[in-house]
């Protein structure tokens, strides 16, 4: 009866070091588990859309600009098409430029490259979206 007593003994002592070493991980994987903060979103907006006279494609000067607390790198997709409103039909082409170490108070700028464009047409420029990267 006294090997059953320890075994007991050894069972809660390994059972309370079990909880010792596990418990303050359990809680550190918790606590760190909440929702990550996305950085703010940059101001973005297209400054100059012109067709190239040599090469004949269409491009873009972006100009983003980011709050006190928003510094980083960004990816920004700038459209391109033959009209302001898109009929249901229509097209559309896409350019991804980087726009690498945004800093707080000073406006970074990035061109994009469009497609060829057609002579005569007017193009339009415009921030489809923008993602950090």
């Amino acid at each position: 009866m006294s090997a059953l007593k320890w075994q007991g003994w050894l069972v809660g002592l390994m059972g309370l070091a079990g909880l010792l070493v596990f418990a303050p991980l359990g809680l550190y994987v918790w606590a760190s588990g909440g929702a990550a903060v996305p950085p703010p979103q940059p101001d973005v907006r297209v400054t100059s859309c012109r067709v190239d006279p040599a090469s004949h494609r269409v491009a873009a000067t972006v100009e983003a600009t980011v709050g006190e607390r928003g510094e980083g790198s960004y990816v920004i997709t700038v459209e391109f098409r033959d009209r302001r409103t898109p009929g249901p039909a229509t097209r559309t082409s896409q350019s991804l430029v980087r726009v690498p170490g945004l800093a707080p108070g000073s406006p970074s700028y990035a061109e994009a490259i469009g497609p060829p464009w057609p002579p005569g047409a007017t193009p339009w420029c415009g921030v489809a979206g923008v993602e950090t990267g």
